[in-house]
């Protein structure tokens, strides 16, 4: 297994601990704070709500994409508390 699958199979296991425990039905901070003592449990380094920069034609944004979680300081972690991803969520994560 590659380094990164190693890292997001252990990622993907906290977020699946945290589901397994609370099952569905809270908001998505409900999630967050369960994943981040899930993640620092499982010793996986990690930061919550990381305002990362947006780059437009060369120049920084003052408007900032905020991460949930940035964990192993490469991987980006978005929160969806929903029954299905639509369009905008899918956009989302393809632009971060």
């Amino acid at each position: 297994m590659k380094e990164r699958d190693e890292l997001t199979y252990s990622i993907i296991g906290a977020a699946m601990s945290v589901h397994k425990e609370l099952g569905c039905g809270f908001l998505e901070a409900v999630y967050q704070e369960a994943l981040s003592i899930e993640l620092t449990h499982a010793g996986i380094p990690h930061l919550r709500e990381v305002e990362l920069p947006i780059q437009y034609r060369s120049q920084i944004l003052s408007t900032v994409y905020r991460a949930d979680f940035v964990c192993f300081d490469s991987v980006i972690v978005e929160l969806k508390a929903t029954d299905g991803l639509n369009s905008r969520d899918e956009a989302q994560l393809l632009n971060t």
